[in-house]
C-alpha cells in the first residue's frame, strides 16, 4: 500500500485522509466570508452610528483569515471582536440574530450562510472529489472535519457524502465537548473513529487555524490548501506542503 500512497502525494505510513470541508472540498468558503462580512459591517455600523467612531468594515480577505476562518462560529465571533476591542454579552444559544449578543451575532450570520447556500446551491471542488476517489481507491480511511453546523447539509448539496466513513462537524462537536480549531480535538476524535493513530493520518486544511490543529495534533503529514494566497502562512501555521488544488497532488510521483 505504501507505494500507493507515496503516488498520492503522502508519507508511505499514512492510512487515513482527514478533510476540511469549507475551502478543501467545496467552493463554500467564500460563502462564509461573504456572510461574515454581512453580518459583522451591518453591527460595527450601528455601533459606529450610536458612538460617533468611525466605521471600519470587516475585511473578508485579512479579518476573515485571521480570525474567523476554520473556527467554530461563536468562537470566529469573538475572536473577531476581541480583535477590535468590543466586549458583548455572551447571551445563550437561542437568542435571536437580532440579538447584540455573540449567540445573537452568530445565529445571524449563519442564517445569511443558509440563505446563501439555499440561493446559489453547492459546489465541490473537481480537484478535490478526484483525490478523494484516489485516496479511497487506495483503501485508505477518509473522514470529514469541519466546524460547521450544516456540513452535513453542504455535504449532501455537494453530493459528496458518501465519500466519507465518518463525520465530525459542529453538531457532533458540540454533543461531545470537543474544543474547535485550533485546537486538535475534532481531528483527533475524527482519528479514533477511524481507528488509527494520529500519526498515521493526514490532514487537509485551508484555514490556519485548521493547520494549527493538524500540527497540534501530532498528525503525521498536514497538507495546506491555498485558495486565496497564503501559502506562506499555512506553511508557518503547520502545513508540511502546501498545494493550490488537491489534483496537484495525483500528479507526484
Amino acid at each position: 500500500m505504501s507505494g500507493e500512497v507515496k503516488r498520492l502525494g503522502l508519507p508511505g505510513r499514512i492510512r487515513a485522509c482527514l478533510f476540511d470541508l469549507d475551502g478543501v472540498l467545496t467552493k463554500t468558503a467564500k460563502v462564509h466570508a461573504a456572510a461574515w462580512k454581512e453580518m459583522f459591517d451591518a453591527f460595527l455600523r450601528e455601533r459606529a452610528e450610536q458612538s460617533g467612531e468611525p466605521f471600519v468594515p470587516f475585511d473578508p480577505g485579512a479579518d476573515y483569515n485571521a480570525y474567523v476562518d476554520g473556527k467554530p462560529r461563536y468562537d470566529g465571533v469573538r475572536s473577531f471582536l476581541a480583535s477590535r476591542q468590543i466586549e458583548l454579552p455572551e447571551g445563550n444559544p437561542d437568542d435571536p440574530p437580532s440579538a447584540s449578543t455573540v449567540y445573537g451575532l452568530g445565529n445571524r450570520k449563519n442564517e445569511l450562510v443558509l440563505a446563501l447556500l439555499k440561493r446559489d446551491g453547492v459546489e465541490a471542488y473537481d480537484g478535490s472529489v478526484r483525490y478523494v476517489r484516489a485516496v479511497r481507491g487506495a483503501g485508505l480511511h477518509t473522514a470529514v472535519v469541519s466546524a460547521s453546523a450544516n456540513c452535513k447539509d453542504v455535504l449532501e448539496a455537494a453530493g459528496i457524502e458518501d465519500l466519507f466513513e465518518v463525520r465530525i462537524d459542529g453538531v457532533v462537536a458540540d454533543q461531545k465537548h470537543l474544543q474547535g480549531k485550533p485546537a486538535p480535538d475534532t481531528f483527533l476524535a475524527a482519528a479514533e473513529q477511524l481507528e488509527v493513530e494520529p500519526a498515521d493520518a493526514t490532514v487537509f486544511e485551508d484555514a490556519l487555524a485548521g493547520v494549527e490543529a493538524g500540527r497540534a495534533g501530532s498528525f503525521g503529514f498536514v497538507v495546506g490548501v491555498d485558495r486565496v494566497g497564503q501559502r506562506e502562512a499555512l506553511l508557518q501555521h503547520g502545513a508540511d506542503v502546501v498545494v493550490s488544488d488537491l489534483s496537484e497532488l495525483l500528479d507526484q510521483t
